[in-house]
């Protein structure tokens, strides 16, 4: 066994052993790795093999498509027989809703190049002729997709891995691993081996290995049930007459997934009520292990499979399969570099694991050895979690998960379980005012306000909803009136310290503000040039900055700054987010209301856009900022969080004369698409330069080093491929752009949308969109796929609401 080497994987399954596989491919030969049984023992070895193309994200969807077109190639490369079977993958639909999931599924698959084709009952029934189809609305067919044989696939990346110079060593248990100065020391029961990276891919045992460094990785497995048949003789006669397999079939509307087998069938279903398993983590001898079945769990399913498939009720049980599967509060897997540690990877939580494998050690790989990856990964980011993933909420939410894998994911949906857990103090006012809520990292946020009888309760859609006319009339006040929005959710920071300056001015590509007091948007590069993070900063005192982010991206905004940071003191991080609320008043009568709960002066020669004040309201301290993020006279107010209420209250009293009303993040996020302001994660990306982006102005390449400056001036050098533009839509009429809708000019696919709402105070549908550069003159005619619907756009000036910012300024 070496004592020294690059990197240490963890754990033998097929996402730890893809990880190593591509650390090889991708030339790192000196890379080994530690499994503490045999390869593919924990759940690699009871998977049913499955290649779902289906995935909402962007991210996922990517690390899918790569996947399923590497599996192709191994058996050519390694000479090992993968064993997979491109039969392809139906998905049937039995309700409109589910159609319209489709639908937008299908705009996300067009814009990554993933091929999907919609069919009619009738065309199921030509491919699956044991389905009953007379019920169905309609289905999805993946012609790529299909199933492989788990273990193949493992000794297949395996032997790939090994042939590159890797090594991979069995029966070798983990005991602990230490951060030196230079890197990693992993101890084994077979000796210590020295490192400069390690990957943590081990399954089940992830929690065990996050608390070997002092991680809470946000992974708890769920147990999952499949069911494998007997014989059926119409199957094996097909198999006999020669005629090809069915394919996979997946009903979604009642939760299985179900594929031949020898002659047989699988039937796989996701139930409520699968409970959390190794909680506590496995054994130390926990292998190749399976839980008692438990088959009145799957009842309806199983009724359901009869209904659909009567073939199924014919044959007899041969084996029931129960392992355990691993899970996160969304369901997608954590791929990426840990919080608060130097080199230490996260490859965890993959609850679709052989499907993802190959894509995560992709990423890994790019990562790891060229310090960045390659494609936005935002939707599996290790980050995307906090500290408020307790043991119990994670048991809850990957339950929930769990159970929800097959629902229709609506765009606007929020899932209900472990909450509420974070609230800021004004949160039981709002909920009196008619708030209905939304999460984001925890909190929670008033997406709306239900009012004038509208029943308090979310209604989810792919098109407008009830929530339509409610955010109609909240966009209305701030346009008239006056608006208060809670955004406490904020992640929020101090930077001080004797160099406090000169770290943000590399962190960050504009120029810092430079008086006490002033404000800038600023934003943090990767090393490749693309966006990372967007920070408001605000100069407090020489030597110290107030920065604030977006709540969602906390832990990776913040992890940023910190692993950036100099280490010698002269810089000082201070978290603020749990101690600062936030409060915005936007709308034309803001100032009349600031100067009643006031009596500082709030006059424009006083106080100018884009500068913040310390000032009483009430008699609370308040940091005043005038930004925001709908483009309306306003004011972000900063306190501290146990004077919210006071402050709350002032303001609402106050109001009345005013017109205030509360208005949540869907009004915001309408209101936000008309002044085509941008959201990381959207509109901002590490795909896209802040050039494309439509950053220009907030981008200093002559005021010295920053982070990414290298690349970004190499990238502009060779020229962009994207460009942000804002569309009006026209003769929309009950649905609006929702992000990854594909772009077309002549029938060719020029762009994706990036998100969009309907524009109430331009009463026109606003979309977002990242398009070819020749197609991106205002004027541009274009077309846009809404729901399978094609709308003709057009190309607008940025900002169609308010283009001067005349009311900003007012």
């Amino acid at each position: 066994m070496k004592t020294k080497t690059k990197v240490v994987v963890v754990g033998g399954g097929v996402v730890g052993v893809s990880a190593l596989y591509h650390l090889a491919k991708k030339g790192w030969s000196d890379v080994v790795l530690v499994e503490r049984k045999e390869l593919t023992s924990g759940s690699t070895w009871h998977a049913a093999g499955l290649l779902p193309l289906f995935n909402m994200s962007y991210s996922v969807g990517q690390l899918h498509k790569y996947a399923v077109n590497l599996y192709k190639t191994l058996e050519e490369e390694t000479g090992k027989n993968v064993g997979f079977s491109v039969v392809s993958n139906i998905r049937l639909a039995s309700t409109k809703d589910r159609m319209d999931e489709y639908y937008q599924y299908a705009g996300v698959a067009k814009t990554i190049g993933v091929d999907v084709k919609f069919l009619k009952p009738e065309q199921v029934k030509e491919i699956w002729p044991l389905c009953h189809t007379d019920d169905l609305v309609g289905a999805i067919q993946h012609p790529e997709d299909g199933y492989i044989q788990p273990a193949d696939l493992t000794q297949a990346l395996a032997t790939g891995a090994r042939n590159r110079g890797a090594e991979i060593y069995r029966n070798t248990t983990v005991l602990a691993m230490r951060q030196t100065k230079d890197g990693w020391i992993v101890e084994t029961d077979k000796g210590s081996i020295e490192c400069e990276h390690i990957i943590s891919c081990s399954g089940n045992f992830a929690r065990q290995t996050g608390e070997m460094v002092g991680l809470e990785i946000p992974v708890i497995p769920v147990e999952h049930q499949y069911i494998v048949t007997e014989p059926h003789p119409e199957i094996q006669k097909r198999k006999k007459e020669g005629l090809p397999e069915m394919g996979v079939l997946r009903d979604s509307d009642s939760r299985w997934y179900m594929r031949e087998e020898a002659g047989g069938l699988i039937l796989g279903p996701y139930e409520d009520g699968a409970p959390a398993c190794y909680v506590e983590g496995p054994s130390k001898e926990s292998e190749y292990e399976l839980f008692q079945e438990d088959l009145d769990r799957l009842a309806p399913h199983i009724e359901g499979a009869i209904h659909r498939v009567p073939a199924f009720g014919e044959v007899g049980v041969k084996k029931v399969y129960n392992g355990a599967i691993c899970y996160t509060p969304d369901g997608n897997p954590i791929v990426g570099p840990a919080w608060g540690l130097k080199n230490f990877w996260i490859n965890e939580g993959h609850s679709f694991g052989i499907t993802a494998a190959g894509g995560a050690g992709w990423q890994l790989a790019e990562w790891i050895v060229d310090g960045e990856p390659t494609i936005d990964m935002l939707g599996v980011e290790p980050r995307r979690y906090g500290n408020y993933c307790s043991k119990s909420y994670l048991k809850a939410k990957n339950e929930e998960a769990y159970s929800h894998v097959f629902i229709v994911h609506y765009p606007d949906e929020e899932r209900p379980a472990a909450r509420p857990l974070r609230t800021s103090p004004c949160y039981e006012r709002m909920k009196n005012l008619g708030a209905v809520f939304g999460q984001k990292f925890g909190w929670e946020r008033p997406n709306f306000f239900a009012t004038d009888g509208m029943e308090q309760k979310d209604d989810w859609s792919f098109r407008r909803s009830k929530w339509f006319d409610a955010i109609k009339k909240e966009c209305q006040n701030v346009k008239e009136n006056v608006g208060l929005l809670d955004m406490t959710a904020f992640a929020k920071c101090r930077i001080k310290g004797p160099k406090a300056e000169e770290f943000l001015d590399f962190l960050v590509a504009n120029k810092l503000p430079k008086k006490v007091g002033r404000i800038n948007l600023c934003h943090a590069l990767n090393t490749k040039g693309g966006v990372h993070s967007e920070f408001t900063i605000m100069k407090e005192a020489e030597n110290s900055y107030y920065l604030v982010s977006a709540g969602a991206n906390l832990r990776l905004d913040h992890d940023w700054i910190q692993k950036w940071m100099p280490t010698d003191g002269s810089v000082i991080f201070e978290d603020l987010t749990n101690s600062n609320g936030v409060l915005v008043v936007a709308g034309p009568k803001a100032r009349k209301l600031m100067e009643k709960v006031s009596k500082d002066d709030f006059s424009n020669e006083n106080f100018k856009w884009l500068t913040a004040k310390k000032v009483d309201v009430g008699y609370a301290p308040v940091n005043a900022m005038r930004v925001n993020f709908v483009g309306e006279l306003g004011w972000e107010l900063h306190h501290p969080i146990e004077y919210q209420n006071h402050i709350f209250d002032k303001l609402m009293e106050a109001g009345k004369e005013f017109g205030i009303k509360p208005f949540g993040i869907r009004a915001m996020n309408s209101l936000r698409v008309e002044k085509s302001y941008k959201l990381v994660g959207t509109e901002l990306s590490i795909e896209y330069s802040p050039y494309e982006s439509g950053l220009d102005r907030f981008i200093h390449p002559n005021k010295g080093k920053f982070i990414g400056l290298e690349a970004l001036n190499k990238w502009r050098e060779k020229g962009f491929d994207n460009k942000l533009v804002t569309l009006e839509v026209h003769n929309t009429e009950d649905a609006d752009v929702l992000g990854n809708n594909p772009i077309y000019q002549n029938d060719k696919v020029v762009g994706r949308a990036t998100g969009g709402e309907y524009g109430f105070r331009l009463d026109k549908s606003i979309a977002l969109a990242m398009v070819k550069p020749d197609v991106a003159t205002v004027g541009e005619k274009l077309k846009v796929d809404i729901l399978g619907k094609m709308y003709d756009a057009t190309v607008l000036d940025e900002s169609p609401y308010d283009p001067e910012n005349n009311l900003l300024r007012a």
